[in-house]
């Protein structure tokens, strides 16, 4: 089968979504996290993991680890998948979002244009203004027992609070 077989031009009615990544990089007991710029658009001064768009000649991988060293520029051990999120947010097209864990040999990083970053300890995570969904996905994140990556769909009400449904039953 060729590309031309593969119906990626079959784009009329179909539901389309954009590919992106979210990186979780741990060191011991601390996480680093990225404090969104006030100028952003997406969480404007809240915490969150690192990431951002897929390119095109990448895979959800590559593009996690690129992510990571162009907005950290951290060495990273044990990249793993830990779960894919579809987003709904009532546009034309969504986003899928590829989340993944590593490791830091070092704590030295590089500042962000994306924001601040800050090693943070996990005790203290719930003392700050974290990404909406991620109160309930760290726990999934920061688990090292299971290798079943979460399944997840977020969307929104008419009150514009978010809905995080979960595939997997035991998340």
């Amino acid at each position: 089968m060729g590309a031309k077989d593969q119906g990626a031009d079959a784009t009329a009615g179909r539901w389309l979504t954009i590919p992106r990544t979210l990186c979780f990089i741990t060191h011991g007991d601390d996480i680093l996290l990225l404090k969104r710029g006030k100028h952003k658009r997406v969480y404007p001064g809240r915490y969150n993991g690192v990431g951002g768009h897929i390119e095109r000649d990448e895979d959800p991988l590559t593009g996690a680890i690129r992510e990571m060293q162009e907005e950290t520029a951290l060495d990273v051990t044990g990249v793993r998948l830990r779960g894919i999120i579809h987003v709904d947010a009532g546009h034309t097209n969504g986003i899928l979002v590829f989340v993944f864990s590593a490791q830091a040999t070092t704590r030295t990083f590089r500042d962000s244009d994306e924001g601040t970053l800050e090693w943070v300890p996990r005790d203290a995570l719930d003392t700050l203004p974290l990404a909406e969904d991620l109160p309930a996905l760290l726990p999934l994140i920061l688990e090292n027992g299971s290798s079943t990556p979460f399944f997840a769909h977020s969307s929104y009400d008419a009150n514009d609070e978010q809905i995080l449904l979960f595939a997997n039953p035991a998340h």
